[in-house]
C-alpha cells in the first residue's frame, strides 16, 4: 500500500502545485523585506540620475555587451577594494534600470573606473585596446566614433525613468536633446564611464 509520500511524487498534478507554492513563499520571504530596507531605496549622498548623454551611453554600453565581460560591483574583500577601490553600496544604484551587477569579469570590474582615465585613453582604448592594454583580449569598437546619437528618443527615455522614480524636471527633459546633438556614441559612452561610481570618494 502506498504511502502518503508516495502518492504525493506519483501525483504530477498535486506536485507542481505545491512546488509552485513552495518557490512562491521563499521568494515573498526574501524579495518583500528589501521593498521596506531604506539603505537599499536611497540613494548615496551626492548621486544624480543620468544626464541625457550619459544614458544614451548607458544604452550604447548594454547594447555592445559591455556588461558580458565587465561586471561593475565590487565585493567588500579586501583583494577587491585593493584593485578597484570603495566597495559596492546599494544606494548607489538607485537610479540604474537595468544595474549592471554581474559576477563575470573577463575584463575588469568598471564600477570605479570614473575619473581614473582621460577621455582621450578611454577613446584610444575602445578604438583599438591593445594600444594602451597590450595584453587585452577586448574587440575593438571604432565604429562608435562613426555612428551620431539621435537626439529625439532620448526625451521618451527620460520621460519613462521619471515615471519609474527618477527626479528629473520638464526642464532637463526638454534640454536633453541639446545635450546628444551631433554628437557621436562614442562620446555617450565615454560619458557614462567617466560617470562610474563616482558618487562615493574612493583612492585612486
Amino acid at each position: 500500500m502506498a504511502t502518503g509520500h508516495e502518492k504525493l511524487e506519483t501525483n504530477i498534478g498535486l506536485m507542481v502545485v505545491l512546488i509552485l507554492l513552495v518557490v512562491s513563499v521563499g521568494g515573498i520571504v526574501t524579495v518583500v523585506p528589501q521593498f521596506f530596507q531604506a539603505e537599499l531605496l536611497t540613494p548615496v549622498k551626492g548621486l544624480k540620475p543620468r544626464n541625457a548623454l550619459e544614458l544614451a551611453g548607458m544604452d550604447i554600453y548594454i547594447r555592445e555587451s559591455c556588461n558580458t565581460c565587465h561586471s561593475q560591483m565590487i565585493r567588500p574583500f579586501r583583494a577587491e577594494t585593493e584593485r578597484y577601490g570603495h566597495y559596492s553600496v546599494a544606494g548607489e544604484f538607485v537610479y540604474d534600470r537595468p544595474f549592471q551587477w554581474g559576477s563575470k569579469r573577463t575584463g575588469p570590474d568598471l564600477q570605479r573606473v570614473g575619473g581614473r582615465y582621460s577621455d582621450a585613453w578611454h577613446r584610444v582604448h575602445l578604438n583599438n585596446p591593445r594600444d594602451v592594454v597590450p595584453e587585452s583580449v577586448m574587440p575593438g569598437y571604432p565604429w562608435l566614433e562613426e555612428n551620431i546619437l539621435d537626439p529625439e528618443s532620448i526625451r521618451r527615455n527620460m520621460r519613462v525613468l521619471r515615471v519609474l522614480g527618477h527626479p528629473y524636471s520638464d526642464e532637463e527633459i526638454d534640454k536633453a536633446p541639446q545635450m546628444l546633438e551631433g554628437k557621436t556614441e562614442m562620446d555617450a559612452i565615454i560619458a557614462y564611464l567617466q560617470n562610474l561610481g563616482t558618487a562615493i570618494k574612493t583612492r585612486r
